[in-house]
């Protein structure tokens, strides 16, 4: 292990809480069949988890980088993620930022909880795809059969609603509005209430097409933001 990375772990055994690491196995469902499975915490809050990838971002290769996002500690995952977002903000050099991006999708089998998707797929996948019109990179993540793939696709679209486009989100929404799981039909009504957020008029001209064949989760996430009786009447399904 290279002096760098057992700095890394070092700092973030120090900052972990034992009772964080004993409340988060069940808030991430580890257990058997769950959807996290086996995965492991040490209890560090995620200020402290920032503060450590700030301090270690411009100086960890991503040789190292590969070890600390392949660790079995969710947290040394969720750091390491940090410190690859940074990497790729803070460059202007498009080389570095080729090299993340296939660094990202050369290690998805780690990125393997909701919030390791949802803190660096928008920020890394979906901002490239965007500045390099390389939507076809989520378009493919979006017709995988691992629905970590398809969240990360869904997700990465977040990018594209901050500059106002909707087309991408929606197609991929659409695609997999009838997946089975219910991290899916989070995901898909997230991305929903926030392009609803841009442009209410979009998220009333898709719920209009679409709510009656939504997940009554996807559609509660969707309409969230709407006025009482808008949200009322597509519960009760008077539009």
């Amino acid at each position: 292990m290279s002096k760098i990375l057992k700095s890394i772990k070092e700092s973030l055994a120090v900052l972990s809480i034992p009772e964080k690491a004993a409340f988060l196995p069940k808030f991430f469902k580890t257990g058997r069949g769950e959807y996290g499975e086996g995965d492991k915490f040490i209890g560090v809050i995620v200020p402290d988890q920032r503060k450590v990838a700030k301090e270690y971002f411009s100086i960890i290769s991503l040789k190292e980088l590969s070890e600390l996002l392949s660790s079995e500690i969710h947290e040394h995952r969720l750091t390491a993620l940090f410190m690859l977002i940074l990497k790729f903000e803070k460059t202007k050099d498009q080389f570095i930022k080729d090299e993340v991006v296939d660094f990202y999708l050369n290690h998805l089998p780690y990125i393997n909880n909701w919030d390791l998707v949802d803190t660096s797929c928008y920020k890394i996948l979906g901002r490239y795809a965007f500045e390099n019109q390389k939507e076809n990179l989520l378009r493919t993540l979006a017709d995988s059969d691992q629905m970590w793939h398809k969240r990360i696709a869904v997700v990465g679209t977040m990018y594209y609603i901050k500059k106002g486009i909707f087309n991408l989100t929606i197609e991929l929404v659409t695609k997999n509005l009838s997946h089975p799981h219910d991290l899916m039909h989070k995901a898909n009504g997230w991305l929903l209430r926030e392009m609803g957020n841009k442009n209410e008029a979009e998220l009333i001209k898709y719920l209009n097409q679409y709510y009656q064949q939504m997940p009554r989760t996807c559609l509660r996430y969707a309409i969230e933001k709407l006025d009482e009786e808008v949200r009322q009447d597509y519960l009760k399904g008077r539009i």
